[in-house]
């Protein structure tokens, strides 16, 4: 179930994405060191085969990212993560028919993906580097917002919010605000509440809670919660046993008017989502 209070549909390069349904986004991360995944896509024939895996499972997105994020990563070079980045764009765009969205905050990543076929600058820290609101600007693709404080390597030291749904969405705002001031029109624009990025346990659970909240922005609604640290505390999983409590959160997050969920579980969340939009759909 998604919201209806944008147009449903959201061009994304030479590909068109449908709004008026949830889409699944498949996470391939080419990094050595991402916290479920890292290592396992660096090299491009496994990635590629990987992505093939996923968009026959029902991924609608693929989300490429070259750079680490999780708590305590560090920081590459902006040629290090072109180099691990631009030959799978490039490869993606090539072999499969799917919106090939890109996790940089880099400019030059930004750029050299758009040429290379992305369709989507899907930016943790809602292009607030140097030039990244100026390259995603000229891309003209679509860009997705996420909420954050700090940087990766200092974002969980004793985060602090009075309201944190509040503040995530007055965050969102202003980015969305900056985005107009360089042309980046409201229509181009997707929001992502930043589950797990400078929030404990308790943010998480309550952001998630009055995420619909977020519905008053006006913009789709993009979840990444698969595998993630809110769900391990929660049942006490490690990070291969939290599928489960993915899936469940991915059922929540659709009643709330989660337009995509970013998942690494993709053929269990397809299901999912059919079966919820099956019986949305019933008589």
């Amino acid at each position: 179930m998604t919201s209806q209070q944008y147009p449903t549909r959201l061009p994304c390069g030479n590909r068109v994405l449908d709004l008026s349904r949830t889409h699944v986004m498949g996470i391939l991360n080419i990094t050595p060191d991402s916290f479920s995944d890292g290592g396992r896509f660096t090299q491009r024939d496994a990635a590629l085969r990987h992505a093939e895996e996923m968009v026959a499972a029902g991924a609608t997105l693929i989300d490429v990212g070259g750079e680490s994020t999780r708590p305590g990563a560090r920081v590459v070079t902006a040629l290090e993560e072109l180099e691990r980045v631009a030959p799978i764009v490039e490869a993606l765009n090539r072999e499969l028919d799917v919106v090939i969205s890109v996790d940089t905050s880099t400019p030059a990543v930004i750029r050299e993906s758009a040429r290379l076929g992305a369709g989507l600058i899907n930016d943790v820290r809602s292009l607030s580097r140097d030039g990244a609101l100026d390259a995603a600007a000229a891309t003209g693709l679509p860009v997705c917002l996420m909420h954050m404080r700090g940087e990766p390597g200092n974002m969980q030291d004793d985060p602090h919010y009075e309201d944190v749904t509040a503040e995530v969405g007055r965050y969102l705002e202003a980015r969305m605000a900056a985005c107009a001031a360089v042309g980046i029109e409201a229509e181009r624009i997707i929001l992502d509440p930043g589950f797990g990025f400078a929030k404990t346990l308790e943010h998480n659970l309550s952001l998630f809670k009055h995420m619909d909240s977020l519905q008053r922005l006006g913009r789709p609604l993009l979840v990444g919660v698969s595998r993630k640290s809110m769900i391990g505390l929660t049942l006490n999983r490690p990070v291969n046993e939290r599928m489960y409590g993915s899936l469940a959160l991915a059922a929540l997050a659709m009643t709330k008017g989660a337009a995509i969920l970013r998942v690494h579980d993709v053929a269990e969340t397809v299901d999912v989502v059919r079966m919820i939009a099956a019986v949305q759909d019933a008589e």
